[in-house]
């Protein structure tokens, strides 16, 4: 996308959604994430949850299958709406990395279970 068709869209946003957006690039430049971490040798290096072995892309894949958040905060009883909502902010500012961790997931389990 040309950086002046960018710009354009940036403007058209609303202060909120300039403030995530400020937010997303600040993250992404300092490859600083608030509540996710991503260490060699744990869950494969994929970033996770602060203090827990619990992929982003887990969480990311539930969710587009429907599940709630509430139900996530159930079944997921070590994390809060906070870890949440950093989880979601990870993923819109990492869409291919999110994808291709639950893609190859995906790949795997399919080869296990043949």
């Amino acid at each position: 996308m040309p950086l002046q068709d960018l710009e354009t869209q940036l403007l058209s946003l609303t202060p909120a959604e300039k403030l995530e957006a400020i937010q997303i690039l600040s993250h992404s430049l300092s490859q600083s994430w608030r509540g996710i971490t991503k260490t060699p040798g744990v869950c494969g290096g994929d970033a996770c949850i602060a203090g827990t072995r619990i992929p982003v892309w887990v969480l990311v894949s539930y969710r587009r299958l429907g599940v709630s958040e509430s139900d996530l905060l159930d079944n997921y009883p070590t994390i809060s709406a906070t870890d949440l909502a950093n989880a979601w902010v990870y993923a819109d500012a990492n869409p291919e990395e999110i994808d291709t961790a639950i893609r190859e997931n995906d790949e795997d389990f399919e080869e296990e279970s043949n």
